[in-house]
Formats: C-alpha cells, structure tokens, sequence
C-alpha cells in the first residue's frame, strides 16, 4: 500500500499500456479498478531484493517516480508477469521486445569474467548476498544461503540474464569450490544427479562460501579464464600426476575434462 504500507491481495490485468488492479471481495473481484500502474516511461526491476524476506517481489517505478512493489507466489509466476509487463513497457518498440524475449531464451554468458570477482561481489556486506541461519533436519546451519537466492543474486547484479545462465554460472562456483552444498536436499542433488543438475534453483537448498572463496587470491595467482571455457558439462574428473614444465618434477594435480567446449583444466589439490 501508498499510505498503509501492508501487503494485500489484489487481482491484477495486463493491458498493453497499463496494469490495473481490483480488490477481491468473497473470492470474485470488483467490477471497477482499485487502482492502475501507467506502463510508459516505466522502469521494471525483477528480480528486487530490496526486503530481504520477500524473495518474489518485482519492483515498478513510474516516470513520476512512483514505486510500486508487487509479490508473486512463486518465481516462475513472478519472471513471467516482469517478461510481459517489460514487454508492455516496450510495446512500442517491437525490435526491443523480440530482443528481449532472445535474450530470456538465449545463452550467453558474459566473457572473460572473474569467477573471484563474482564471488567478491557476494560476500560484500552491504550489497552481497543475504547470509542466513537456517535449520534443517536437526543440524543448524550458519550463514546460508538458498539455491534460489543465488540466482535471484546473479540475475540482479547482472551477471545473467536467464534463470538458466545463473544456474550455470552457479554450477561453476561449486565445481570450482567458491560455494559449497550443505543439508541433505543440496548434498543429495550433488551425489545422485546428473553433472548438469548438481545446483539447485531452490527455495530448499542450502549451500554457503566455501573456505577458500575467503582467502585473498593476488592477481598473479590467479589465471583469467574465458568464461566459456568453464561452461562445459564435466566428463571426467579426478587425480592424474603431472611433470612439471620448467623444472621436470612429477606433482599430483586435479584434472577437470570438460565437453562442449572442450577443456582440460588442472588444480593444486592443496588449494
């Protein structure tokens, strides 16, 4: 609400350049309009992670600067309504709105980012992602955080721009150690799911930053990847000895193959 700041039901209609909303009175809504959000000049952010225990919100400003927050009951409704009220936004302009809808259905991470600076980014205090405590099954959990959330995180920050696009980058901080699962829904998934399956986009699994995700790692440690070549769904894995390139030595190292694109990666298992 504008003047009452709670949360009430309402039952909404997508025009093409207005989204009106009736009160519900005896489970039917009322013949006339409660209210209604002018579409132009309107800026949508989806998702909106402004109150920390409303995970579903979409935000709405007016170009009267007006804020409107709308909750759905669950993500999947919540990204549809932002895909069409964006598209309504952009009515106008059909070359934006098949653009848009490309750009939900596409896959194209961006390039040569930092898996670290991603990681960086989320344990900032202030604009990270929202560290929780949670219980589950008896056991407690410090500084959490869910499957779902993480998407919503990368989404917001523009690290993706589809559910599916953060759950691969998802995939490949826990495959590269920066998060880790914990509880039984999100451990289970890792053991007994498909490679590409392994992080959940769910309210119900949790994982947290990994131990070494905390260390500083110095520009020169750290080699700069092209993110495509973490993309790749893992065929193999495990520990190889490797000779060493300037002095002929022989070290353990942990090898990564990847398919599509094709990579072997390999790791100091010591770090």
């Amino acid at each position: 609400g504008h003047i009452v700041r709670n949360w009430k039901v309402r039952w909404f209609v997508l025009l093409q350049d207005k989204l009106l909303y009736y009160k519900i009175e005896g489970g039917k809504k009322e013949p006339s309009p409660k209210g209604r959000i002018l579409l132009d000049g309107c800026t949508i952010t989806c998702p909106c992670l402004e109150y920390e225990n409303r995970p579903l919100l979409i935000k709405l400003k007016t170009k009267t600067n007006t804020d409107y927050f709308l909750e759905c009951c669950s993500r999947e409704e919540r990204d549809s309504w932002a895909l069409d009220i964006t598209g309504a936004i952009h009515a106008g302009h059909p070359v934006q709105v098949q653009e848009l809808h490309r750009m939900k259905n596409s896959f194209k991470l961006l390039e040569n980012i930092s898996l670290h600076h991603i990681v960086e980014r989320m344990c900032d205090s202030s604009t990270g992602i929202k560290l929780t405590r949670n219980l589950e099954q008896g056991n407690r959990y410090k500084e959490t955080f869910t499957g779902s959330a993480v998407v919503d995180w990368l989404i917001s920050n523009s690290f993706a721009v589809s559910r599916f696009e953060a759950v691969t980058l998802a995939s490949m901080l826990m495959e590269e150690n920066f998060i880790k699962p914990v509880g039984a829904r999100s451990t289970e998934a890792t053991r007994y799911s498909d490679l590409s399956e392994q992080f959940l986009d769910d309210s119900t699994a949790l994982y947290m930053f990994a131990e070494s995700s905390k260390k500083n790692i110095s520009s020169k440690e750290e080699l700069q990847f092209n993110i495509s070549e973490l993309s790749g769904t893992i065929a193999k894995q495990g520990f190889l000895v490797k000779q060493g390139h300037k002095r002929k030595n022989w070290k353990v190292r942990k090898f990564v193959l990847r398919a599509d694109p094709a990579y072997l990666h390999y790791y100091d298992p010591t770090k």
